[in-house]
């Protein structure tokens, strides 16, 4: 299995993917990050969540949204009715992207560059899990699924279709309540966060988002 180039076969499982995904050199981030962090079961999920790429704790543990965005996601999935266990989460691009600040690691968005490379092992993520509803959590993610650049406010809880027919759903990724100063503002948007979420279960179920 070549996975630092073109030519790459496809995988047929989980369990392969991962250990292919711990061997690739697609793009130099691996160079600097502890370890891939690869999509998390179950293996046939209805919906599978996308974020932008692991964080430094996610980069630590090996798992996906274990830090501080993670426990929003975990929440908002629970109060928008979702199973985390019963949903496939992974991100765009699978090594954590940062800076040194002193001896902190400081996250860095992955370039165009980066998330193209990447791309291929969310396919095959897809390909094996084979989601009902897909939910792309932030620009990154919505770049990755979609294959184009969007805005998260003219996309946001609307169903996009993609090109083998699976339904999308753009939304913000849960790290950008974090930023959020004004309680206010924090609270409106988690709660449209939620609506969204909620949305794509009903795609995920086979009925309308809205």
């Amino acid at each position: 299995m070549k996975v630092a180039g073109g030519n790459e076969r496809a995988i047929a499982t989980l369990s392969a993917l991962h250990a292919a995904e711990a061997q690739c050199t697609r793009c130099p981030l691996y160079r600097s990050a502890n370890q891939v962090v690869p999509g998390e079961v179950p293996t046939a999920a209805a919906m599978m969540l996308v974020g932008e790429q692991p964080g430094d704790q996610e980069d630590l543990a090996g798992a996906p949204f274990v830090g501080p965005a993670g426990r929003i996601l975990d929440r908002a999935l629970e109060q928008a009715g979702i199973a985390r266990g019963e949903v496939f989460v992974t991100n765009a691009v699978k090594h954590f992207k940062h800076e040194m600040r002193g001896k902190r690691r400081l996250h860095k968005r992955p370039n165009a560059y980066e998330i193209a490379r990447c791309r291929w092992w969310l396919e095959q993520e897809q390909a094996i899990v084979r989601p009902k509803a897909i939910v792309a959590l932030g620009a990154t993610a919505a770049r990755s699924v979609l294959g184009r650049v969007v805005g998260i406010a003219k996309t946001r809880g609307e169903p996009q279709c993609l090109a083998d027919g699976t339904p999308a759903i753009v939304t913000i990724h849960p790290s950008f309540l974090l930023r959020i100063q004004d309680a206010a503002d924090k609270e409106r948007e988690y709660r449209s966060f939620v609506s969204d979420l909620r949305g794509a279960r009903k795609l995920a179920a086979g009925s309308p988002a809205k």
